[in-house]
């Protein structure tokens, strides 16, 4: 009997002492179970109104898809502060105590990175705060195992994430166009923000937007995404960076037309040129040369091929009859293709390099380099001939020379 109530009074002592734990993380110090409640609740209220609202956009009644936008709206903006308070009221504190993990180290580190834009950068900072706090309790769904609540989640998140991303790229395009802003920044800043930012897009969101059932994803931008995949692993060089550049910015084309117009998608080409032919020009050996002038022949085509031809306005009708040459010219060679694959390569070269050599040479900045390369190339195609001269100066010394002629 003694030792039956001993067991009893043990019991009783483990129960009590569970009850007092979970109070102690209730209400000290981070208030964090209170939090967690908190978040679950506006959670399930935003996928309601998320929901509701979905629903809302096929129905005739212009009142009653306002009411529900308004409602998602009203319930998003909770969400999103619950998400925030328990940053602040949780992970600040336990590391302020020197208590807390090195993941929540990290997510607090990154989470001021973000609040630094605020005085410098408002729409960045209010669309990628917002991001990073999805971010947050994307990951926390995830660990929940409940399947019902990831997939309710994941449309909700899919359609927030892409509408942020979109928001992201459309202000730094803004950016690129404004002339003032290079007082503050210099372009080659905004080019690496937008490539960063596709990256990060392509990294975290378009592989949960291919596995979705919902939205359809294109078979090139599928295609692309597989050439990318080969990026993501391994030390990359200068050459693998460009070329990753060149296939976001393809895909970006297909998935941000709007966010990413086209007359910064073109600035962003010419940026990717410029680097390529620099990498040709200081190439250490010949094997590295002739892979950057396979690559840069990639960036001609997908330049000229997947942007100009979408192309409708143009600031000079001289520069529109130009394209409309090669256009016709790229039109024939095409038809070669299945008959004579190699004489197709050859010539499709000699029109993306004369295409380039034309608009190098109309630049007033020093080429040269790059332009004796691709007369070279021109030679070795047949496409232009070694013309030497020799003469004798009044000294008598022998001068020869050789001028390339096409």
């Amino acid at each position: 009997m003694e030792q039956r109530g001993l067991k009893v009074l043990e019991t009783d002592k483990t129960f009590f002492t569970k009850i007092t734990s979970t109070i102690s993380k209730l209400l000290i110090p981070t208030r964090v179970g209170i939090n967690g409640l908190l978040i679950n609740m506006k959670r399930n209220n935003v996928l309601k109104a998320f929901e509701a609202y979905i629903q809302s956009r096929n129905a005739e009644d212009i009142s009653k898809k306002e009411q529900e936008m308004q409602k998602y709206e009203e319930t998003y903006s909770l969400y999103l502060e619950a998400i925030d308070r328990y940053i602040m009221d949780s992970v600040y504190k336990k590391v302020k105590a020197g208590t807390a993990s090195s993941f929540e180290a990290d997510a607090l580190s990154k989470y001021y990175k973000i609040v630094h834009l605020k005085e410098t950068e408002y729409i960045e900072y209010k669309h990628r705060k917002q991001k990073y706090l999805l971010e947050l309790d994307y990951e926390t769904v995830l660990s929940l195992s409940k399947e019902k609540l990831t997939e309710r989640y994941k449309r909700f998140y899919l359609s927030k994430t892409e509408a942020l991303y979109k928001g992201i790229l459309k202000n730094y395009s803004i950016q690129l166009a404004d002339v003032n802003s290079a007082k503050f920044r210099s372009n080659d800043e905004i080019y690496n923000k937008i490539f960063a930012t596709l990256e990060e897009y392509i990294t975290s969101v378009l592989p949960l937007k291919i596995e979705s059932k919902e939205d359809e994803v294109s078979k090139q931008v599928i295609d692309d995404y597989s050439k990318f995949e080969r990026f993501e692993v391994g030390k990359l060089d200068q050459k693998d960076q460009i070329e990753k550049k060149t296939i976001l910015l393809g895909i970006s084309r297909n998935l941000f037309t709007h966010s990413l117009p086209l007359i910064v998608a073109e600035q962003c080409y010419i940026k990717l040129l410029k680097d390529v032919r620099n990498l040709i020009v200081h190439a250490q050996n010949k094997k590295k040369k002739e892979e950057a002038y396979q690559l840069l022949l990639n960036i001609v085509e997908e330049y000229n091929i997947r942007l100009l031809s979408t192309k409708v306005y143009w600031d000079k009708p001289t520069e529109r009859e130009e394209y409309k040459k090669f256009w016709g010219l790229y039109q024939e060679i095409n038809e070669l293709k299945q008959i004579n694959y190699l004489e197709y390569l050859r010539k499709k070269e000699i029109l993306f390099i004369r295409a380039d050599l034309k608009k190098l040479r109309a630049s007033k900045k020093d080429y040269s380099k790059i332009i004796a390369y691709y007369k070279e190339k021109l030679v070795e195609n047949d496409a232009m001939r070694n013309i030497k001269n020799a003469y004798r100066t009044q000294e008598g010394k022998l001068v020869k020379k050789t001028k390339m002629v096409s």
